[in-house]
C-alpha cells in the first residue's frame, strides 16, 4: 500500500533456490512480496513435512488464505474445525487464533498473506535453501527449537505465540500434547 499502482512492475516467478528460505524444517518460496505488491500480499509456496507446523498463533496485522496442492490438514481457526484437502483453500482472518496440522507425512500449499509484509518475520529467521527440497530430517523446527527469539521477532511484527492456556480458552479442539505425569 506504500507504492503507487503506476509504479509497480510485471514480473514473472518460479520457484528456484534463490528464492526460497528453509524455516524451521519447512521450504518457502516467495513468489512475491509485500514490495513487489505495493504492500498488498505476500504469495509463497510452502512445502512442509508433518510435524513441522507452526504453533498455535493469531495475527494482529494479516489475512491468510492457504491453497492446499498436495496433501490434507486439519484446521483450528478459533472453536471451528476444517478438513482441507488437495484443492481446497482455507480463509483465516486476522485476529482469530488458528493452526494447523497435516494429516498427510507432506503438504505443499499456496499461501497468501494480505496486505504483504509478514515474510519479513520469517525472513529474518530463516536460512537460504540450499535445494528446493524440505529441509532434512535434523532440522530445527517449531517442537524442536527455542521459541524464545521466535517469539521475539513474531511479536515485532503483530504475531502473537499462544500459551496453553490460551489455546484451551480460544482454540478448544486443538489437540494439546499431553504433560508427563498429567492425568
Amino acid at each position: 500500500m506504500s507504492e503507487n499502482s503506476s509504479d509497480l512492475k510485471a514480473f514473472k516467478r518460479a520457484p528456484s533456490v534463490e528464492n526460497s528460505k528453509w524455516y524451521k524444517g519447512i521450504l518457502i518460496t516467495q513468489l512475491a512480496s509485500e514490495k513487489e505488491t505495493g504492500g498488498d500480499y505476500d504469495l509463497t509456496v510452502t512445502y512442509a513435512r508433518r510435524g513441522t507446523e507452526p504453533p498455535p498463533h493469531v495475527h494482529s496485522r494479516e489475512n491468510e488464505f492457504f491453497y492446499v496442492l498436495e496433501g490434507e490438514l486439519t484446521a483450528y481457526v478459533g472453536k471451528e474445525i476444517f478438513q482441507v484437502e488437495a484443492g481446497a483453500g482455507l480463509f483465516m482472518p486476522r485476529g482469530v487464533p488458528h493452526a494447523v496440522r497435516s494429516k498427510s507425512p507432506e503438504t505443499r500449499l499456496l499461501v497468501l498473506i494480505t496486505p504483504g509484509g509478514f515474510m519479513h518475520a520469517i525472513n529474518e529467521m530463516a536460512a537460504p535453501a540450499e535445494k528446493l527440497e524440505i529441509p532434512a530430517d535434523d532440522a530445527v523446527t517449531y517442537a524442536s527449537g527455542n521459541l524464545e527469539n521466535t517469539m521475539k521477532i513474531f511479536e515485532k511484527y503483530g504475531i502473537h505465540l499462544l500459551m496453553p492456556e490460551e489455546i484451551a480458552q480460544e482454540m478448544p479442539a486443538y489437540p494439546m500434547p499431553r504433560v508427563s505425569g498429567s492425568n
